[in-house]
């Protein structure tokens, strides 16, 4: 059985789906990980990353998109024509269910609908994800699903979090993350997983359902380096990287990832950090950064 790990943060900006991207590329590259990448997010930047703006455009009118298990109530779920093999080079083992702009529009027909008795109806929105795993069986064929969600936490992440072991949050050290992680964990844990664990008394009981998601851990993202600094970052991430610290402990992952234009750059030309030499990523030595990053986090996650 997989490992399901939500990507998450209700802030956008972060670098989520780079993170997601790149971690799945690592766990295939040196793991020889199976790895599916689900994209959550109607923004759909994963999606056209993995696949290219062209078949992107093609899935999406055929509407073999993640949007099919979300819509219609799961009245029509698919099967496995919504997976596709993400279109980067050299990276055989990765595949994903594409997100369309559409999933926007779906959010909020979903969160609108009811069928039936109102109570299994609220269970049953939240679990379309659960329920498209279980019936396709989708789950033996991957050792890890990665869900790159929307900087929301509304029904369509729900979904993600009910189906997931775990959950990343990337993070930039800043004042609104202070404040902000804090208000993450309390959903997922008080506001997401135990309205589900209420809500499941009424509703079928689903085997990929996961009743406690686990927090993986914060992963810092597009930390500044100021060369003169004592701690070898820009005063202002150092002074919130310190209080974080001293919030999360062991929950804050190391190592931390600098900003580096050439990662925005290799994920614009749909190439992992690990392979090519964009701009300064191997002179700052960000690739070597993220497959640190990913050992950890795969470590934590399989310990899940």
């Amino acid at each position: 059985m997989a490992k399901r790990i939500s990507v998450i943060n209700f802030k956008g900006g972060v670098g989520k789906t780079t993170l997601a991207f790149n971690v799945a590329a690592g766990l295939s590259r040196y793991h020889d990980a199976r790895v599916l990448l689900v994209d959550m997010d109607h923004q759909s930047s994963l999606s056209i990353v993995c696949l290219g703006a062209s078949r992107w455009r093609q899935v999406a009118e055929e509407g073999a998109t993640v949007n099919r298990v979300l819509s219609e109530f799961g009245a029509n779920l698919p099967g496995r024509e919504i997976v596709h093999q993400a279109q980067v080079a050299h990276y055989r083992n990765i595949d994903i269910v594409p997100a369309q702009l559409d999933l926007d529009d779906t959010e909020v027909e979903l969160t609108a609908s009811h069928q039936g008795n109102a109570i299994r109806s609220e269970w049953n929105k939240r679990t379309l994800l659960c329920r498209w795993i279980k019936e396709t069986g989708i789950d033996d064929d991957y050792d890890y699903f990665l869900f790159d969600c929307a900087p929301a936490t509304k029904i369509v992440s729900q979904n993600a979090i009910a189906a997931s072991h775990g959950y990343i949050v990337p993070v930039v050290p800043e004042a609104v993350m202070e404040r902000g992680a804090p208000h993450l964990r309390n959903m997922v844990q008080s506001g997401i997983d135990e309205r589900l664990k209420a809500l499941a008394k009424f509703g079928d009981r689903l085997s990929a359902w996961v009743p406690d998601t686990a927090l993986v851990g914060l992963a810092i993202t597009r930390i500044q380096r100021a060369g003169n600094a004592a701690s070898g970052y820009t005063d202002e991430h150092t002074a919130h990287l310190q209080s974080m610290q001293r919030q999360w402990r062991d929950d804050l992952v190391e190592p931390y990832i600098l900003q580096g234009t050439g990662v925005s750059a290799a994920l614009s030309g749909r190439v992992p950090v690990y392979s090519g030499d964009y701009q300064n990523i191997r002179a700052r030595g960000i690739d070597k950064q993220y497959r640190q990053l990913t050992e950890t986090l795969k470590a934590r996650v399989d310990s899940l």
